[in-house]
């Protein structure tokens, strides 16, 4: 059997066009892993340090979380964070996919394209900046729907912020913020869903709400389970909200409503820096099982 030159080469190694793709990927991961290591993996080792250890350095075992956790502000903040997770993942996970469900369904005019720049617009506020909008949505004292705040029986600003309504007002906060960018996120993926599985169901008699059931909800499964990983992690460490909040306040929201005030109570307030980085670790190792488990319960990384 005679093998060409252009055969033996390919047989012998990668053709060189793979070979150089792999070396331009790899150029283009190689700048993240230094960031990731530099600004993620170092600290993170640092803290740990930290946590384990005593001002002199002195390894002390879990004195730090246990003294942390005794502290008479750790439960309540642990279940302000608590509530609020719940109504964060609960509000992003359906009215992202419903959104997202409506905008597909609109298909690719005037009106989606509109819609899909309008979703973007709260997102290109920094965090501080989109909270200090929203205190002056919720004054009704000088907020343009003072009307529909007075109606729902608000009529100071103290009113509104009572500490029964913190987690649902974060809530509204971090979902005009953030869910424009995953609606967007999830269009897309809708688009990828192939026509003939869609044309499949349409043949079969299904209606837009047995599609959305059966068909586009269940091939959205793995972007759901990537947007609830990440809106965990970012909720856990709430932070901005609470703090600008109670700022402007006088200390109505307190100080240490989350569990990430805490850590700056603890770092800067009794210079105790090490329970500040055993708090902060407590909230990794919970991200890091969370996420462990929708992976592996949702089979993330297993082929379609």
């Amino acid at each position: 059997m005679t093998v060409t030159h252009s055969s033996a080469g390919s047989v012998r190694g990668r053709p060189r066009g793979t070979s150089r793709q792999s070396r331009a990927g790899v150029a283009f991961v190689a700048g993240y892993v230094l960031l990731l290591i530099a600004f993620g993996v170092l600290p993170t080792c640092y803290a740990i340090y930290f946590a384990f250890t005593d001002a002199g350095g002195a390894f002390t075992g879990l004195s730090n979380f246990v003294t942390t956790a005794q502290d008479f502000r750790f439960v309540d903040s642990l279940g302000h964070v608590a509530l609020y997770l719940v109504f964060w993942l609960l509000s992003l996970v359906v009215f992202v996919v419903v959104l997202a469900l409506l905008l597909h369904k609109l298909s690719s005019g005037p009106l989606s394209q509109a819609l899909r720049f309008l979703y973007y617009i709260p997102g290109a506020l920094a965090g501080a900046a989109s909270v200090l909008v929203w205190l002056f949505m919720l004054d009704p004292t000088v907020s343009p729907v003072s009307s529909l705040l007075e109606t729902l029986g608000f009529h100071t600003f103290g009113e509104v912020i009572a500490p029964g309504n913190l987690a649902l007002l974060f809530t509204i906060i971090a979902f005009w913020t953030g869910a424009g960018g995953w609606i967007v996120v999830m269009y897309g993926a809708l688009n990828n869903i192939p026509k003939d599985v869609m044309e499949a169901a349409r043949i079969d008699g299904a209606n837009g709400w047995q599609t959305a059931w059966r068909v586009q909800i269940p091939m959205l499964r793995k972007w759901i389970v990537y947007m609830v990983i990440l809106a965990f992690a970012g909720g856990a460490q709430l932070f901005v909200e609470p703090q600008l909040l109670s700022l402007a306040s006088t200390g109505v929201a307190g100080r240490d409503y989350s569990l990430n005030q805490l850590t700056y109570d603890f770092a800067f307030q009794m210079n105790n820096i090490n329970g500040a980085a055993a708090v902060s670790v407590e909230l990794l190792v919970v991200s890091v099982s969370v996420a462990g488990v929708f992976v592996a319960r949702s089979g993330f990384f297993d082929a379609d």
